[in-house]
């Protein structure tokens, strides 16, 4: 695992085992600044999967189709390090 995944898994556990010991999810949620239907997601997906289900994943596919042609973005990368005159 990668840094940045240990570090979602460490947070999302410190939440999940934060709102166990003081036994209130509501308190639990404000004091990390998360909605309680985000914490619910992540006690499903720990039960389900254990540590792996807490890591962060994409929340869709990348559409292809929607990106900017190469041949653009190479002339956007240029004019932006260049500079260029109207």
């Amino acid at each position: 695992m990668t840094v940045k995944e240990n570090r979602d898994i460490k947070r999302k556990l410190n939440v999940i085992n934060y709102a166990k010991k003081i036994g209130n999810v509501n308190k639990a949620c404000r004091y990390y600044g998360i909605s309680k239907s985000i914490y619910y997601v992540w006690i499903e997906r720990y039960k389900q999967y254990g540590d792996v289900g807490l890591i962060n994943n994409k929340p869709c596919p990348e559409n292809l189709k929607l990106r900017t042609p190469k041949h653009i973005e190479e002339k956007v990368i240029y004019l932006r390090k260049n500079g260029f005159s109207s």
